[in-house]
């Protein structure tokens, strides 16, 4: 069941009300609708349980089918290029790229002749004093 805080403590009180029936017998017809719908929320909460079980379940399973898919679906585009070759067009309608060759790289244009460096003024030894 899950561990929730106000579960465990209508269950310890459920527990006290038990322990203490007889002095109580005044409050018999709540007691026994309380004690129902306790239950219920138990059996709510252990199906919650199995339901999260299941779910993690499920999920482990998606992934490892997912993973068995996309290995399964590589091989079938390695299988479909080299069965049509890596320049026919038909490559598109599988989304895949056919090969048009490298694009051709034009020179780069040379860069500008360093210009004139300005030269740092000279110190003189009456500009240290």
């Amino acid at each position: 069941m899950a561990k929730d805080k106000r579960v465990g403590r209508l269950q310890r009180l459920r527990a006290r009300v038990n322990s203490n029936r007889e002095e109580l017998q005044h409050l018999e017809p709540t007691l026994t609708r309380f004690e129902g719908v306790l239950g219920q929320l138990e059996e709510a909460a252990d199906r919650q349980a199995a339901h999260t079980a299941i779910k993690q379940e499920a999920s482990q399973d998606f992934q490892t089918f997912l993973a068995e898919a996309e290995r399964l679906a590589t091989i079938l585009l390695l299988s479909v290029k080299q069965h049509y070759g890596i320049r026919a067009e038909k490559l598109a309608e599988f989304g895949l790229k056919p090969f048009r060759g490298r694009p051709r790289n034009e020179p780069e244009p040379e860069p500008p002749a360093p210009g004139p460096e300005l030269a740092a003024p000279a110190t003189t030894e009456t500009d240290r004093s």
